[in-house]
């Protein structure tokens, strides 16, 4: 690293949004931690993001902040009193550097404010405009348009804090899963009838945007095939706003276990480590699930490019359309095609693709015994 970021002792990591874009930043975020001599690591991120934060072994400290230039679930403002007294707060820490990690679509001028309102010397981001004196390490962001094309979230952040001279040895997203959390799980989910002796699929139907979850009536016909083939056990997970969509599915598809509202964060990436596949939305799910190695179906609406899962087997299964990188909450066309044409003869396809020999072992049953179909 540069001198002055080389000796920092404590650095401040800014991530104000939302659980999957924190998991896409952790090689940038271990990368910052790695230097010895007991460097301290602090995230300042959201309420929605705070308990993956706390998760993360090469984070100290957490500060949790509703900013008022994010998108937020929050419904109640945010008083400027609150921004000036976390200002104080980080004054008073008295931090020794801070980098700004946004997506391409974000402003980090808000943030570089606060920052240099709390006297960090040392402030780093990615910035369109100039922003003058509030960094003092600017780096002029390449990612303007997504249909010019733009990077990887994760590669974004892995060159940002590159270029502040950190070495990224390991670029795979990270997100313990400790024994008690497991324990936790496997408890939980043999109560709810899900057999450990069999294989896991996992279905998340939840996203935190309209315009990002696949159509229910498909999801409905993409389990009951999956289901109906008998190579797995199949999982609802979800949040407690997924109830619904979970107990909407099992409604319509027999033997299906409902487990959405019965997890915390640490037990549904248990779960997802001990599935063989998870089938999601372009949501957190899916990073969740690519941190802890687990092969994902990805339905990806085109809302935006540069979250597809990392690292991990996947299959992303999305439909082209005129209207792709709108990057909005609702279809703005109102059609949903980039996710509406997708089928679900498609995600059983891309199912067989991911786990090895289930395609194959479902070929020779339908043979005569002993004989294999061609492919």
């Amino acid at each position: 690293m540069s001198t002055a970021w080389h000796s920092a002792s404590s650095i401040l990591a800014v991530r104000l949004d939302g659980i999957g874009d924190l998991l896409m930043t952790t090689p940038a975020l271990r990368a910052l931690k790695a230097r010895g001599g007991g460097r301290t690591l602090t995230l300042l991120t959201s309420p929605a993001a705070a308990s993956a934060a706390r998760e993360l072994p090469f984070v100290d400290d957490v500060i949790v902040f509703v900013a008022p230039w994010m998108k937020s679930a929050e419904a109640a403002p945010v008083a400027p009193s609150a921004t000036l007294t976390l200002a104080e707060e980080l004054r008073a820490r008295a931090f020794d550097a801070a980098v700004v990690f946004t997506v391409f679509t974000q402003s980090a001028l808000p943030a570089a404010m606060l920052l240099h309102l709390a006297g960090i010397p040392r402030r780093a981001a990615y910035c369109r405009e100039n922003p003058y004196a509030l960094l003092t390490d600017w780096r002029i962001d390449p990612d303007r348009d997504a249909r010019a094309g733009v990077r990887h979230e994760v590669q974004r952040q892995i060159d940002l804090v590159e270029s502040l001279g950190a070495r990224v040895r390991d670029v795979r997203l990270h997100f313990p899963v400790r024994i008690d959390a497991r324990e936790r799980m496997r408890a939980k989910v043999a109560a709810a009838g899900m057999d450990a002796n069999r294989r896991w699929l996992i279905v998340h139907p939840g996203a935190s945007a309209p315009s990002r979850r696949y159509p229910e009536a498909k999801l409905i016909d993409a389990v009951g095939r999956l289901q109906a083939s008998g190579r797995f056990q199949i999982g609802i997970a979800g949040a407690d706003c997924d109830i619904a969509s979970a107990q909407a599915i099992a409604a319509r598809v027999d033997d299906v276990v409902v487990l959405a509202g019965l997890l915390d964060l640490p037990e549904l990436a248990a779960l997802l480590q001990a599935a063989n596949v998870v089938v999601c939305n372009n949501s957190a799910p899916a990073h969740i699930a690519a941190a802890v190695g687990t092969p994902v179906v990805d339905l990806y609406a085109l809302t935006n490019p540069q979250h597809t899962p990392w690292g991990v087997p996947h299959r992303v299964l999305s439909h082209d359309v005129d209207c792709k990188y709108c990057l909005k909450s609702v279809c703005p066309q109102g059609h949903h095609q980039c996710l509406d044409a997708v089928s679900p003869d498609q995600v059983v396809a891309a199912v067989d693709a991911l786990v090895p020999g289930i395609a194959a072992r479902r070929r020779r049953s339908r043979s005569p015994a002993g004989v294999a179909a061609s492919a």
